[in-house]
């Protein structure tokens, strides 16, 4: 089922497969509710799965100017649940979506029973926080200044398991989305510093992970730095940073293991 879902300032191109208690999946890079197609499959056996594609980025209208930020999303993700008639849900979501995910935990804590966080971009945790909002920033200003293709190649080359292929020419997909990522979202996502004490407040079950082939990445050391200052379980989870997408038979049972063990 796919449907759209008003929300203040655009509308959400949301979908809902399986049976079972709801689980809202929030899609990180440049928002794709289609990026998690092999892990809703597998997933809607014995969940009920919700997921969309981030304002602005492909079916789904922004009727704003400027930087998007974290905070609107989450607003967004809570208006997904209570579009398809539920109070609260279950929660995933890896890289973008997972600092979407702590958001929710920590704007609407009721509408979360439990979330599982995928290698957050949280760089503010670290100490090396100013290169990787610098890094950021370089995206940023590539793509401002027409050249799209060096922010995508230096993006992608700093995610483990996701290098460009060596071919002499590379057409790059979905150039829009691209272009909306590196200037309305992508520093909003690095900047973005998890609230430890709302975090906290909210009692919502959490569980940061980190997939085995990221170890030592910026995008896996948020994840692992949030658990030890929350006192909760950091998991590690089969592939890297976009194993949900290239894996998805191995990480869904991985994440329905771990979802079955949130909530129990």
């Amino acid at each position: 089922m796919s449907s759209a879902c008003p929300v203040e300032d655009g509308e959400l191109h949301v979908q809902r497969l399986g049976d079972g208690p709801p689980l809202l999946l929030i899609a990180g890079g440049i928002g794709a509710a289609e990026g998690y197609r092999g892990l809703a499959k597998r997933l809607a056996e014995s969940y009920t799965v919700l997921s969309y594609d981030r304002r602005g980025h492909f079916l789904s209208k922004d009727n704003t100017e400027g930087p998007i930020a974290v905070e609107r999303h989450a607003d967004d993700a809570r208006a997904v649940i209570e579009f398809f008639g539920y109070g609260k849900a279950l929660a995933f979501g890896s890289s973008a979506g997972a600092q979407i995910g702590l958001a929710l935990a920590t704007r609407h804590p009721e509408a979360v029973d439990g979330l599982v966080a995928h290698e957050p971009p949280a760089v503010r945790l670290l100490p090396d926080a100013e290169e990787w909002l610098g890094f950021a920033a370089e995206q940023v200003a590539c793509t401002e200044a027409g050249d799209l293709m060096a922010a995508f190649g230096g993006f992608l080359g700093s995610i483990a398991g996701a290098g460009l292929p060596e071919l002499k020419t590379i057409r790059l997909p979905n150039e829009t989305e691209w272009r909306t990522l590196f200037t309305r979202e992508l520093t909003g996502f690095y900047d973005y510093l998890p609230d430890v004490d709302a975090l906290r407040r909210s009692r919502v079950p959490i569980v940061l992970a980190g997939g085995e082939g990221s170890r030592g990445y910026y995008h896996y050391r948020p994840a692992r730095t949030l658990a030890l200052e929350l006192g909760l379980p950091f998991v590690e989870m089969p592939g890297a940073h976009l194993a949900p997408q290239r894996n998805p038979a191995v990480f869904a049972a991985a994440l329905a293991e771990i979802l079955t063990d949130l909530v129990l």
